[in-house]
């Protein structure tokens, strides 16, 4: 995250970031990137000079993915009870993990190079998970033996084996058979 910018020039970094993440889940990380400043609304300096390299602007993009679904986790929770909370959140999950797709030939070397990249993300999603299955678990909605890094692999490999976008409803059926799995000892999910 950058550090603290005027009003426009945060704008125009949110701007950039979020049409990144659009354009790299449908076209991939090697789209150009005068399209994603065109999408943004910004002319290709302004991008540059946010985001001097492409891995710059992937990086950015993954570090606020992962911020903004872990930070959705407080708001589900109020919003819903917490095996729909936990729902929505895997779905968002999978939403996630499309954009990283998109990305995926590019954040292998990213991760490697960026020091606590992986770490921040990999800490993030297990926080965000933790603090649904904790919700579930104390409303005695979720089996007591759920692990926060079973769910994660569990929805990561919903994510592999859904593939793209085209097959989005198989992941959405796989998440309501992975949620009969945790809640089947405890009773109808809510």
């Amino acid at each position: 995250m950058p550090r603290s910018m005027r009003a426009d020039a945060q704008a125009n970094y949110d701007r950039i970031v979020e049409a990144a993440a659009r354009t790299f889940a449908t076209e991939g990380a090697d789209t150009s990137l005068k399209a994603i400043a065109a999408e943004a609304g910004v002319g290709i300096g302004t991008l540059y000079r946010r985001f001097p390299t492409r891995e710059d602007l992937i990086e950015a993009v993954y570090r606020n993915e992962t911020d903004r679904l872990c930070s959705a986790v407080p708001q589900l929770l109020e919003a819903h009870g917490p095996v729909e909370a936990l729902r929505q959140w895997m779905e968002a999950f999978v939403d996630y993990m499309l954009t990283k797709q998109g990305m995926a030939d590019a954040l292998p070397a990213i991760l490697a190079d960026r020091e606590g990249l992986r770490l921040h993300s990999r800490e993030a999603l297990g926080e965000a998970v933790s603090t649904l299955l904790d919700a579930a678990i104390a409303a005695g909605r979720v089996r007591g033996d759920a692990s926060p890094g079973d769910v994660l692999m569990a929805v990561g490999g919903i994510t592999l084996i859904s593939g793209h976008e085209h097959q989005r409803d198989l992941a959405s059926r796989l998440i309501t058979l992975l949620l009969d799995g945790l809640t089947a000892s405890v009773g109808p999910t809510a």
